[in-house]
């Protein structure tokens, strides 16, 4: 069962910094779950990983897609929450041309597993990881879910077939009617 509010962790993500010099102007930063939902309307999706053929060709560039859409429908922020660690998600979202779409490691599972999204993915060899869902937050506390269907642990694959931007705007939409 999730919670009806986001679950109270800290995310270790990394930032640019222009005053470092060098390749690699970044350095780490934590952000709370009260840096990331308070205050905001957040629309928030949960992909299995980075580089995955369903996160990487329709869940991620589709909410990179309709960003704009999102936001005038009443997000103020869209997130994409991986249990990754940043260097892969900035890889990841790099590779993608992704922008707008706020990319946050869940590199523990810390925040998948308060959810009760955390599942094993060890037949693949990926380990634990986040199960697919997409929500809708304002100021911390989850008004709405869309979870793929089948939650389990090693599933053969998980489609995107309900926690999908379209989806996600459509609810948006309605809800502001």
């Amino acid at each position: 069962m999730t919670p009806q509010t986001v679950p109270d962790v800290v995310f270790n993500v990394r930032v640019r910094n222009d005053a470092l010099d060098g390749p690699n102007p970044y350095q780490w930063k934590q952000l709370s779950t009260a840096d990331i939902f308070a205050g905001r309307k957040v629309v928030l999706f949960a992909v299995p990983g980075a580089f995955t053929p369903a996160c990487s060709e329709t869940h991620l560039p589709g909410y990179e897609k309709l960003y704009d859409d999102l936001i005038a429908a009443g997000a103020d922020k869209v997130v994409c929450l991986s249990v990754n660690d940043p260097f892969v998600l900035f890889q990841w979202a790099k590779s993608q041309e992704i922008s707008r779409v706020f990319m946050l490691p869940d590199g523990n599972g810390d925040f998948s597993r308060l959810m009760g999204m955390l599942v094993q993915r060890t037949t693949t060899g990926m380990g634990m990881r986040s199960w697919r869902y997409s929500m809708f937050v304002d100021d911390g506390k989850i008004r709405q879910m869309f979870i793929e269907p089948g939650l389990a642990d090693n599933p053969p694959g998980v489609p995107v077939e309900v926690s999908d931007a379209q989806t996600m705007l459509d609810y948006l939409r309605k809800a502001a009617g």
